[in-house]
This record gives C-alpha cells, sequence and structure tokens, in this order.
C-alpha cells in the first residue's frame, strides 16, 4: 500500500521517514518529493508497504504525530488515472 506523508518538516530525510514507518513493518520504498530547484524538500512525500496491515497500523499510529515540530499527515496516496499524474499529490515539474 503507498501512503502519502503531508506536512513534514523541510528538515525531515527519507532515512528518518523510513526508521518512522519501520517501525510498524517493511517498508517497499520511501521518498521525499524535492524541489527541482533548490534542492530542498516540498515538505511530502510517500511510503510504500507491502503488507497493507502494517500500512493501515503506521497511518493510525503516525497521523497527527509531531515530528521536528510539523504534525505529519498520513493518508493512503490515491490514483488519479483521468489527470495522467500516478498518485494525487504528484505535481507539475
Amino acid at each position: 500500500m503507498k501512503l502519502l506523508i503531508r506536512n513534514l518538516a523541510r528538515t525531515t530525510t527519507e532515512a528518518e521517514l523510513r526508521v518512522m514507518f519501520e517501525a510498524y513493518g517493511s517498508v517497499q520504498s520511501c521518498t521525499l518529493v524535492i524541489d527541482k530547484a533548490s534542492g530542498v524538500s516540498k515538505g511530502f512525500g510517500f511510503v510504500e508497504m507491502p503488507k497493507q496491515g502494517d500500512a493501515k497500523a503506521s497511518m493510525k499510529n503516525l497521523n497527527g504525530k509531531d515530528v521536528a515540530g510539523s504534525k505529519i499527515r498520513v493518508k493512503k496516496a490515491e490514483s488519479k488515472p483521468d489527470t495522467g499524474k500516478k498518485y494525487s499529490a504528484d505535481v507539475d515539474e
């Protein structure tokens, strides 16, 4: 299951994000969305967990958690096939 994580502190790293989610199960992939011009995080990313139960447990426990001074939001990444973008938080760059 692919999860969307929003409201991340710009200083949060992919490694820190991976560790947070690995507390609830195996993490298949972890990606922060980076601004191409500045090279700085845009404050959101994706985590993919192969087991749905692990993903749901991480959503329940991490949604609303304070991480580096930011209250993160975790939800299932929704596909948006009609826009040509793979997931709802994908942005034009």
